[in-house]
């Protein structure tokens, strides 16, 4: 039997998409208004386009159909810094600290900056209601995040934080170099320190009633230590996981973001909706993809699906070639590189061969099921993180997918360029690569 020629398929389902200063191209997706969450992906950590389209959608997402939050892929109190902002608490948009560890490009932009002004005056603008928020759901600040939690115990319950404080007093060694811990797991008895950790993220959790009863704002208060707690105990896991390789460190990671995601679900309520921003190999459908069925590692996308089933639209984007911001080595500088063309037998080659310079392709059950059929074949498709390796790039950024189990829909640009960094001033900080070689 004749294989597929996918290609006349694909150019009479896609959708063109005009410019992205033009309100239709926002408005093409309008479809997934009735999800819960909407997860926006990326094929690069530095694509200027991809930025710009999922502030769009994520405009119009919040302003025609009241979705509540944006959760990214970022360090929660990094994010806090641009949520306080986003809520008129503090002058500037970033501060304390923020968006320091490398690669602080992926947040300390310009398009982030723009949306976070945005952000600002739509919540201003807003009668009642705790306004649109802005999280981050990644395990990084093992260090900030027990700051956080003691700040707030001080506050709250100056006993307690002085427990808290023997607690994490096991951690306190490493909190600057959480990677280090693991390699001392592996040469001593530091298991006390997962006990610990956890134990104090229950202890927290037991007395939000207590904690909350204070006046307005305490919820969000709360909210905010509560995760702090979690990601300590998680990254706590983490580290002590990584040095053993394999498929764990990677899951942990991501069934935090996840539980992450939920948390702010149920604090936002029963009917609150989330936009979500992460890089395509977190957020297309791991079973769908080599990193599934070979490694053995699920993601972000996937939990989505297997809870929220259809609530949940994975919208994955890709480029043929251009340029992006991305470093040559971890702590490297962020460089300017172009961007190889996409190879043949690639999802991007075929993408490319439409000589559509940007379109929409919805991939769900109302798409051909010849189509479907076609596009369930495996295929390359490319992966570029922080960092982006154009010598080894077969090796290092491309992987096996069938891009209709992975995403709901994909989001083609056929030429794109670097984001433009603003990190003046901000020093690079240290540290194992955590997601060695590629940076997703």
């Amino acid at each position: 039997m004749a294989a597929i020629d996918p290609l006349p398929l694909l150019t009479d389902a896609l959708e063109p998409l005009p410019c992205l200063d033009d309100a239709a191209f926002a408005a093409a997706f309008d479809r997934f208004a009735d999800c819960r969450v909407v997860l926006l992906g990326e094929s690069t950590h530095g694509t200027r386009e991809f930025y710009r389209a999922r502030a769009a959608i994520t405009r119009r997402l919040v302003e025609r159909h009241d979705f509540d939050f944006i959760a990214v892929e970022a360090d929660w109190p990094d994010a806090a810094s641009l949520h306080r902002y986003a809520q008129g608490q503090q002058a500037e948009p970033v501060a304390d600290g923020a968006f320091e560890r490398f690669p602080q490009w992926m947040w300390r932009n310009t398009e982030v900056q723009a949306l976070a002004e945005w952000m600002r005056a739509h919540n201003a603008a807003r009668t009642g209601g705790r306004g649109l928020g802005f999280y981050g759901l990644d395990l990084y600040s093992l260090g900030r995040s027990m700051r956080a939690v003691l700040a707030y115990l001080d506050q709250v319950d100056p006993q307690a934080a002085a427990i808290a404080r023997q607690r994490y007093g096991c951690l306190s060694p490493w909190q600057s170099a959480p990677a280090d811990y693991g390699q001392a797991v592996l040469e001593s008895a530091y298991g006390k320190c997962e006990h610990a950790v956890v134990q104090q993220c229950r202890d927290l959790l037991a007395q939000q009633l207590a904690y909350v009863q204070g006046g307005p704002g305490q919820g969000e208060a709360f909210l905010d230590a509560a995760q702090n707690a979690r990601l300590v105990a998680a990254a706590e896991r983490y580290y002590r996981t990584m040095y053993y390789g394999g498929a764990e460190s990677w899951n942990l990671r991501d069934t935090h973001m996840f539980d992450t995601l939920m948390a702010l679900l149920e604090a936002h309520g029963p009917q609150s909706r989330g936009v979500v921003w992460a890089h395509n190999s977190h957020i297309g459908d791991a079973r769908a993809t080599e990193m599934g069925w070979a490694s053995g590692e699920l993601n972000i996308g996937q939990l989505c699906r297997q809870q929220l089933g259809k609530a949940a639209a994975l919208v994955g984007f890709g480029t043929h070639d251009g340029f992006v911001a991305a470093a040559s080595r971890w702590d490297g500088p962020m460089e300017v590189k172009a961007v190889r063309p996409s190879r043949p037998g690639s999802v991007e080659h075929l993408c490319h061969a439409t000589g559509v310079p940007q379109f929409l392709l919805d991939l769900r059950d109302r798409a051909p099921e010849a189509l479907r059929q076609a596009l369930s074949e495996e295929r390359l498709q490319r992966f570029i993180g922080v960092l982006y390796l154009a010598h080894s790039e077969l090796h290092s950024h491309y992987a096996q997918v069938r891009l209709a189990g992975q995403f709901d829909a994909y989001v083609w640009f056929d030429h794109t360029g670097a984001v433009a960094a603003d990190v003046a001033g901000a020093p690079a900080a240290g540290g194992m690569p955590d997601t060695f070689p590629s940076g997703l």
